[in-house]
C-alpha cells in the first residue's frame, strides 16, 4: 500500500483518486473549496479529500492533474501547474516522486516544473525528489476504454523512481504499463495523440469544404472509400474540448521555441476551428434557397457541450456556430439538458433545459447526446424548415442537411 496524493480533481484526478483508493491510501486535492464540499460524500477507507496541500506531507507519490489550457492567442497556460508545483515543493516530503499526468509540451516538465519544486523545496532532482511524467488517457464518458482498460505511458527522471511509479500504476492498470526512455518521450506521445486525431478530422473537414462546392455529399464519398480495408473511417465535425483542440498547440509552441513552424500541425487546426461559422454561413443560405427572412427567424441549436452525452463545455466550438448565427441576426435558442449550465453562462449563453415549446425555421443538432437522436426532431421545426445533421446521425426520412 503507497501514501499518495492526487492534485486536481477533475475528470482526470477524480476517478484516478479513487482508483487508487482500492488498494492505496489516497488523498486529493483541489483548491476549489466548493468542488471538495461536492465530493465529500465519495470519501471511504482508504480515500479522502482536502483543499489543503497540508495534507500531501506525507506522501510517497504526488500526481499532478490540474488544468493545462491555452490562452487566447493559443499560447500555452502553465498558471495552474505552475502554482501547482509551488506548492508541492514547499510541503512535499524527502525521497517524494512527483509525477505529471496533465498535458504540456515536450521538456516542459524539466524545463519549467523541476525548477520551480527545486526552488521551493530546497532540494535538487534526484536526490532529494524525482519526477515522472505519465499521461492521462481518460476519454470522459467512454465505458468501454475505461482508465483500468489503457495501456499508461511512464517516463522518469531516474531508473529507480520509473520502477517505482510503474509499480505504482500496476496497482489500478489492467492493460498494462509501457515504459519509456525518457520524460520528453512520454510528453511527446500524449500531444501527438491528439494531433493525428486532429490532424485525421481536419482532413475530412476540408473534404466536406470541398465537396459542398462541388455539390456531392461527404458522408456517401467517406462511405465509398471506406469499402477499401485500409481507409480510416474519420468523420467530419465540430472539433473542440480540452484534448484535441488544445494539444496540437503545445507541440507547435515547442516546436516555433526551436526555430520550425509546424505548417501541417496549425493548418489542421485553422480547418477544424473554421467549421463552425461554415455551419452557420451554410444554414443561412439553405434558409434564403427557401426564401426565408433571416434577420429575425428563429434558430434551434441542439446540443452545446464539446462531446456527446458529457456535461463539459470547455473549448465547445458550438460556441463558434452560434456567435456566427447572431452576426447574422438570427434568434437562437440552444436546447441542451446534459452541459453544464453554469460552465455555458461564462460563455454569455443560457441554456434551454426544459423540450422547446416553439417551432423554429431551421434545427441543427450540433451534439449527438442520444436524447435527441431518440426523438423527432421535427416536432420542433416548422414547415419547410432547414434540418442541419452536423453529426449525421439522424434518419435519412428527415432529409435532413450533413456535412
Amino acid at each position: 500500500m503507497y501514501e499518495v496524493a492526487v492534485i486536481g480533481l477533475g475528470y482526470v484526478g477524480l476517478p484516478l483518486a479513487e482508483a487508487l483508493s482500492v488498494k492505496n491510501k489516497v488523498v486529493g486535492v483541489d483548491i476549489n473549496t466548493e468542488k471538495i464540499k461536492n465530493i465529500q460524500q465519495k470519501e471511504r477507507e482508504g480515500l479522502r479529500f482536502s483543499d489543503s496541500y497540508d495534507t500531501i506531507m506525507e506522501a510517497e507519490y504526488i500526481i499532478v492533474t490540474v488544468p493545462t489550457p491555452v490562452d487566447v492567442n493559443n499560447i500555452p497556460d502553465l498558471k495552474c501547474l505552475e502554482d501547482a508545483c509551488v506548492h508541492i515543493g514547499q510541503k512535499m516530503r524527502l525521497g517524494a516522486t512527483v509525477i505529471f499526468e496533465s498535458t504540456v509540451y515536450p521538456g516542459c516538465t524539466e524545463e519549467v516544473c523541476v525548477p520551480i519544486l527545486e526552488k521551493n523545496s530546497g532540494r535538487n532532482l534526484n536526490e532529494g525528489f524525482f519526477v515522472a511524467y505519465s499521461p492521462e488517457r481518460i476519454n470522459p464518458g467512454d465505458k468501454i476504454h475505461t482508465l483500468e482498460r489503457i495501456v499508461k505511458i511512464v517516463g522518469a527522471s531516474h531508473r529507480s523512481a520509473l520502477t517505482k511509479v510503474i509499480e505504482l500504476y500496476k496497482t489500478i492498470i489492467h492493460a498494462g504499463v509501457y515504459e519509456v526512455s525518457s520524460i520528453k518521450v512520454a510528453e511527446a506521445a500524449k500531444v501527438i495523440e491528439n494531433a493525428q486525431r486532429d490532424l485525421n478530422i481536419s482532413f475530412v473537414n476540408e473534404l466536406a469544404l470541398i465537396f459542398d462546392r462541388i455539390g456531392i455529399d461527404t458522408q456517401e464519398v467517406l462511405n465509398a472509400a471506406a469499402t477499401k480495408w485500409n481507409f480510416l473511417p474519420f468523420k467530419p465535425g465540430l472539433v473542440g474540448g480540452h484534448c484535441i483542440s488544445v494539444d496540437p498547440y503545445y507541440l507547435a509552441f515547442k516546436s516555433e521555441m526551436l526555430g520550425y513552424v509546424p505548417e501541417v500541425l496549425l493548418s489542421g487546426r485553422r480547418v477544424n476551428n473554421f467549421m463552425g461559422r461554415f455551419i452557420a454561413q451554410k444554414v443561412v443560405k439553405l434558409m434564403l434557397a427557401q426564401d426565408m427572412v433571416i434577420k429575425g427567424a428563429d434558430v434551434l441549436v441542439l446540443g452545446f457541450s464539446f462531446k456527446e452525452n458529457w456535461p463539459d463545455v470547455r473549448n465547445t466550438k458550438v460556441y463558434d456556430l452560434v456567435s456566427e448565427l447572431k452576426d447574422f441576426g438570427v434568434n437562437i435558442d440552444i436546447y441542451d439538458p446534459i452541459a453544464d449550465t453554469d460552465a455555458a453562462r461564462s460563455y454569455g449563453i443560457e441554456l434551454l433545459r426544459d423540450r422547446p415549446t416553439k417551432r423554429y425555421q431551421a434545427c441543427i443538432l450540433a451534439v449527438a447526446h442520444e436524447c435527441f437522436t431518440e426523438v423527432d426532431v421535427r416536432g420542433w421545426t416548422m414547415e419547410r424548415a432547414i434540418i442541419f445533421d452536423v453529426k449525421g446521425v439522424l434518419p435519412k426520412s428527415l432529409k435532413s442537411y450533413r456535412l
